[in-house]
């Protein structure tokens, strides 16, 4: 038996589990009546937000730090204060991340822990009620 232990990110299928991840948030999030408030605050073009969220998610999973290479600290915060966040984007935005995470990782356990930080970290992204 191994005491080797793997990342977030290895057990759910590493870089093409998070690159489908990321493109099936943004698909949902562009193609959902539901979501439209949370679309709103994003750019026309998705792809830079897209790209963002995967080099995002690529560390946070325990991948390679890719985003803070590339931007620095995360500050997820500050970097959307410009964005009115009340509690239907913010559950909007649980909702694409939800479906494009049970679209997408296979493993319901590994779901089950990667969904509390998530629904943390989109209600710390609220800035308004």
């Amino acid at each position: 038996m191994s005491n080797e232990t793997i990342t977030l990110y290895e057990a759910i299928g590493g870089d093409a589990t998070v690159k489908a991840l990321a493109r099936r948030f943004y698909e949902l999030m562009d193609a959902l009546p539901e979501a439209a408030r949370c679309r709103a605050i994003h750019p026309a073009d998705l792809s830079g937000s897209e790209q963002k969220l995967y080099d995002y998610l690529t560390g946070y999973l325990g991948g390679p730090p890719v985003y803070v290479e590339k931007h620095g600290h995360p500050m997820l915060r500050r970097r959307h204060f410009m964005a009115e966040i009340g509690p239907q984007e913010r559950d909007e935005w649980l909702l694409c991340f939800r479906r494009a995470m049970d679209e997408t990782i296979e493993n319901e356990k590994l779901r089950a822990i990667i969904w509390p930080p998530i629904e943390r970290l989109a209600h710390h992204m609220q800035n308004r009620e």
